[in-house]
């Protein structure tokens, strides 16, 4: 069990570490790539199995027992996050494999999402407040090194954007970790939540209201967001998928925890109605910078934005009610997310290009791939029965139960804003005819790779949607876990 424990950082470290040595031989790296993740992703499995029996099994490094040693411990909830990363990074690593934008080959490309795989398992499973920091750090790395990788300007420019806003987040962070040492003298989760119950209220506020300013800077949140539109358009498709399902998806389980299994006792009512306006704002700002822009993958990019505001809602509400809709929204959009920015490539694949100005005709000539784009269109928006219906409806339900009228009216022209978004892409790249007469899909491409992950996500999508009761029931167990660290 111990070995479990470590394996969702251990597995993709250690596959960095091979790839990186044959980077010359890329036959040879591909296929350790591919054994890598398929290895993790039979350790999510058996984490998953494990949550599902009642265990929660930690570990302690260097023969220190907690609070002193640095603890992994894996919950259902850090379970089922990293069993989605497992998925993600599988699904995306398959899609490299087509001619749908997979970006130029780069030797150190594999070991860099290798890299970042790793510091998403090690930031679900760790339960220590300061390693949770290095894990973020580990995270910036790899992700400026895959945006800088290619070389080009626009990939330039986006590493400075996406490398100093993250620095100030960095540091905020740091400084956050520093004042929950000095105002605690801890930094395991569970001893925090018993020291966060003896601080003084105003201390004890400021604390968590600085770690909760750094870990929103990390999830994209309003007014902290510009750095995600700003860069993410300059990635290869697959790893701006990676980018996009996971790691504001991280950002958010920080928030989560720093209110539940970190400092609970600091969570004042003020605090939750401050962070509730911040993800309204972080939903409204996002869906209307979505509105503006004619790009697909900004489109896209700022639909990031605005559905990490509604998670954001939940953890706002709170109580188990908020947490398991959390959990359930955010396993939701990481799938969705990501095969909406797969499909978007295979759609470029087509046509030759990201801008809706410049493309149509597909629904003539590629139904299938119009059909295939509406799975996560309509899911993203919340319309029945797929599995973003259910995400929505259980943080509406929660609002509306404690009487949140003004965010619930919010989320709900949110939702609206965003079926607006989702039909532009729907009208210009599939509805109206083509600019150019003569234009022909591609056929020649090799998209069947890009095809099977894309359908692979849209059959996760369909099953929660058909069958969301067992992911509910689940979420709420992961509920019962949070906040009642031993």
């Amino acid at each position: 069990m111990s070995a479990l424990v470590v394996a969702p950082v251990l597995v993709p470290l250690a596959t960095a570490v091979l790839t990186a040595a044959v980077r010359e031989r890329r036959g040879l790296q591909s296929g350790l790539s591919a054994a890598g993740v398929v290895l993790l992703l039979l350790c999510g499995v058996a984490l998953v199995e494990q949550a599902l029996g009642g265990a929660v099994p930690s570990m302690a490094f260097g023969g220190w027992a907690a609070p002193y040693g640095i603890e992994f411990r894996i919950d259902r909830t850090s379970a089922a996050l990293l069993l989605i990363t497992a998925l993600m990074g599988a699904a995306c690593l398959l899609f490299m494999a087509s001619d749908a934008d997979p970006g130029s080959h780069q030797p150190l490309r594999l070991p860099l999402l290798h890299g970042l795989l790793a510091g998403v398992g090690g930031a679900f499973a760790t339960a220590d407040l300061f390693n949770l920091y290095v894990w973020f750090e580990v995270m910036l790395i790899c992700s400026v090194g895959l945006f800088a990788i290619g070389g080009r300007t626009d990939q330039l420019d986006a590493t400075w954007k996406y490398l100093s806003l993250n620095l100030m987040g960095t540091l905020l962070l740091l400084l956050a970790v520093g004042m929950v040492y000095a105002a605690t003298g801890h930094l395991n989760y569970g001893a925090l939540a018993q020291a966060s119950t003896g601080l003084q209220p105003a201390l004890g506020a400021l604390v968590l209201g600085t770690l909760l300013l750094a870990f929103l800077a990390k999830s994209g949140a309003f007014p902290l967001y510009a750095w995600l539109p700003a860069a993410y358009h300059t990635l290869p498709a697959p790893v701006l998928a990676l980018f996009a399902g996971l790691l504001t998806k991280v950002g958010v389980y920080a928030v989560l925890k720093a209110t539940t299994d970190m400092l609970p006792g600091a969570m004042t009512p003020w605090l939750s109605e401050a962070l509730g306006w911040v993800a309204a704002a972080t939903m409204l700002m996002g869906v209307l910078g979505a509105a503006y822009h004619w790009d697909m993958r900004r489109i896209l990019a700022f639909h990031i934005v605005s559905q990490i505001g509604y998670i954001l809602l939940a953890i706002a509400l709170g109580g188990d009610a908020g947490q398991a809709a959390t959990l359930f929204y955010t396993l939701h959009h990481i799938v969705v997310k990501a095969n909406l920015f797969l499909v978007a490539a295979l759609i470029w694949r087509a046509t030759g290009s990201y801008d809706l100005r410049r493309i149509g005709g597909l629904y003539a000539a590629q139904p299938a791939l119009a059909l295939l784009f509406l799975v996560p269109a309509l899911s993203l928006v919340g319309i029945p029965p797929l599995s973003g219906f259910w995400a929505k409806l259980l943080v509406l339900q929660e609002a509306l139960a404690q009487g949140r009228v003004a965010w619930t009216v919010v989320a709900l022209a949110v939702s609206v804003l965003t079926l607006y978004s989702m039909m532009k892409i729907w009208m210009q790249a599939f509805w109206k005819p083509h600019p150019d007469p003569q234009w022909r899909p591609d056929t020649s491409a090799r998209v069947a790779p890009g095809w099977v992950a894309c359908l692979l996500l849209a059959a996760i999508t369909l099953a929660i949607g058909l069958n969301p009761q067992w992911l509910i029931d689940y979420s709420q167990a992961a509920a019962l876990q949070l906040g009642r660290l031993p």
